[in-house]
């Protein structure tokens, strides 16, 4: 089964109704054997193009991860760029906001972390924290000191959503590639994975109560994605929605939306001015003599 990026990308204002995009898709693997050769290609071509990227200095690339909890960000992050080096990548996480932070406006935190040309970043949710678990959980937006916020809820939320598009339309301007995953889980699978962290041993460390006490806002949550989809999904800066009941698919359509992103690029390594090659020509000269 061939992957098609387009058929996971959020069209320009295009309203987003989650109920219609599946979580789980046809297996584009036949077996466990044929998905890790799979993904060892991807991940084999990423690593090249990584280099490339790196070597170009041209642009920078953002990879974005949101998504309900146990949807599979961390190992999707992992398997992924698993053959990407270290130096031309970076990943952020951004848990609750810190006092100093709540301090500056929403933006503030994350865009100190944005990657450099050449780079590869990667932010393990985002600024988009901001208008999603912030919309659910009105504590949160309280102590943001936003002096008209609890009275003018609507508007926050679409001056958020113009912020943000106007940020990464700012970003791609300047060379900044932006690509968004939402990992796409049902509310069954996400149940399952909660009893295989009670129930299997090595997974217990995985378990938190926080998790199932934010499942009671499934339905909220679900809004919240819907509209921030909506809103910020763009033909500059795109989001796809991945389905995540199925952690090996998941995996691989991530790993092509990011390689096609790379390839549409059009990278080059630097040209060799005559000088220099005949610079390394006379150290060539003088290494072997």
């Amino acid at each position: 089964m061939k992957i098609h990026s387009k058929d996971f990308r959020v069209r320009e204002g295009d309203e987003v109704d989650l109920k219609k995009w599946p979580t789980i898709t046809d297996p584009i693997c036949k077996s466990s054997e044929e998905y890790r050769q799979l993904l060892a290609e991807h991940v084999d071509r990423l690593s090249a193009l990584q280099q490339l990227h790196y070597a170009s200095n041209r642009y920078a690339v953002l990879l974005i991860f949101q998504a309900m909890d146990a949807a599979g960000k961390d190992g999707a992050i992992r398997h992924v760029m698993s053959g990407v080096n270290p130096q031309g990548c970076q990943v952020f996480s951004f848990k609750h906001p810190s006092a100093a932070e709540l301090e500056h406006d929403f933006l503030w935190r994350t865009t100190r972390d944005l990657p450099e040309r050449g780079r590869i970043g990667i932010f393990n949710r985002s600024y988009y924290e901001e208008v999603l678990v912030v919309r659910v959980h009105r504590d949160i937006l309280l102590s943001e000191g936003l002096p008209d916020a609890p009275r003018h809820d609507s508007k926050l939320w679409h001056d958020r959503y113009r912020s943000i598009v106007d940020l990464e339309k700012h970003l791609h301007a300047n060379g900044t590639r932006i690509v968004k995953f939402f990992l796409h889980l049902s509310k069954d699978e996400q149940c399952q994975r909660f009893l295989a962290r009670i129930d299997e041993p090595d997974k217990n460390w995985k378990f938190s109560l926080a998790d199932v006490e934010e499942r009671k806002f499934w339905k909220q949550y679900r809004t919240a994605y819907e509209e921030c989809l909506s809103a910020t999904s763009t033909e500059h800066s795109p989001w796809y929605v991945v389905p995540a009941d199925d952690k090996e698919n998941a995996r691989l359509i991530v790993s092509q939306i990011v390689l096609d992103t790379l390839d549409g690029l059009k990278m080059s390594y630097p040209e060799v001015s005559v000088e220099r090659e005949q610079q390394l020509q006379a150290i060539r000269h003088e290494l072997i003599h």
